[in-house]
């Protein structure tokens, strides 16, 4: 979501403030940009720049909350898409108070539709979690998938880019029972919103997501897809319990799964930023048809210590004494959510969880 950031620009501002004023004649276009764009609004991000729009319609909008909520209320039909998230942050900054809370509700409900209310929903969750998990429990009931996926979406233990909900990290028996009702969605954005509900669970509460998965598996071919992507971690993690859920091949009895196996870079020395390719050769043990899952994991340095990092190169059935081989490229660019440091960075190649091979590549600045 950060290169959101740069839809927040000087045109983008005073078009919204026009609309505005086409409803509320006393709204100062020229102040609310000017007030926006104050220093240090290009060192912003993301959320610091959405915020700092809601804190300066607060000051140009009426004082009233329900008279500024009206105002955005009049001019939300033309206002849709993720760079309107200020309209549901408006609500979490200022109709926090309790005569306000069913308006409040009302407005997240409305403007849920047009972005996303999960980020605003959580103060609320916060200060009062049963309130809050009852309303959404209504709201998972809802015949629009919008407020569906809200109800999920803004009960996410862990949520990307929103605040943590320690009380739910501790127990989330209030989000599996609201995700009882969604198990089964039709609508797949909300299917994805449960999915990524469980898996979130999973970090803290690993065994408890694999009791729902075990409980869920076989009610319906859609919650079959909610528990498959929702186990994505333990899946990941090759934890045999899920392993063998999902049946994939056991590595722990019997012949050993991979009877040969080589991994290699080239070239084996670059900089940040260029690329290598990984070459990858296995042969299965021969007998019956076996399911397997083939990665390779890159330990990568960091300040201090390494982390590693998976990358899914198969996932399918094989018929027993199956040869399976490719060439991957593998990009070494800094993202926003890694960056790289200069050393040797250990590849492995997994199957199942295990590795089977190694390789290696000297990482320069």
């Amino acid at each position: 979501m950060a290169e959101l950031k740069a839809v927040y620009h000087e045109e983008f501002l005073r078009g919204f403030g026009e609309k505005v004023r086409a409803v509320y004649g006393a709204f100062d276009v020229d102040g609310f940009v000017a007030a926006v764009l104050e220093a240090p609004w290009e060192t912003l991000e993301l959320k610091a720049r959405m915020r700092r729009i809601t804190e300066r319609l607060g000051q140009f909008l009426p004082s009233r909350y329900e008279e500024a909520l009206a105002v955005l209320f009049a001019v939300e039909e033309g206002c849709t898409g993720l760079p309107y998230l200020f309209f549901p942050d408006f609500v979490e900054v200022y109709g926090q108070a309790e005569e306000d809370w069913e308006l409040s509700m009302q407005a997240l409900a409305r403007f849920t539709k047009l972005s996303t209310a999960e980020f605003a929903v959580r103060p609320f969750l916060l200060r009062e979690p049963e309130r809050m998990m009852a309303q959404m429990t209504i709201w998972a009931q809802d015949e629009n998938e919008h407020l569906r996926r809200l109800a999920s979406e803004g009960c996410r233990p862990r949520l990307p880019w929103g605040q943590a909900l320690p009380m739910f990290k501790r127990d989330p028996a209030p989000v599996l029972q609201l995700l009882e009702l969604l198990k089964a969605d039709p609508s797949l954005y909300v299917r994805k919103s449960v999915a990524n509900n469980l898996n979130d669970i999973a970090k803290d509460h690993p065994q408890l997501v694999i009791e729902t998965a075990r409980r869920w598996l076989g009610v319906h071919p859609l919650t079959d897809w909610i528990v498959r992507r929702g186990c994505r971690t333990l899946v990941r993690q090759a934890d045999p319990e899920v392993m063998q859920l999902f049946g994939y091949a056991d590595t722990a009895e019997g012949d050993a799964l991979v009877t040969q196996a080589s991994l290699s870079a080239a070239p084996a020395t670059v900089r940040i930023g260029e690329n290598c390719e990984l070459q990858y050769a296995l042969q299965i043990r021969e007998g019956e048809q076996v399911k397997i899952r083939v990665e390779y994991g890159i330990d990568f340095v960091k300040k201090r210590g390494v982390s590693r990092k998976l990358f899914l190169l198969s996932d399918k059935t094989v018929p027993g004494g199956a040869t399976l081989s490719g060439v991957r490229t593998h990009k070494w660019a800094d993202l926003s959510t890694r960056r790289h440091y200069p050393g040797e960075h250990r590849i492995v190649l997994l199957v199942n969880g295990q590795e089977a091979a190694a390789a290696a590549v000297m990482l320069e600045s």
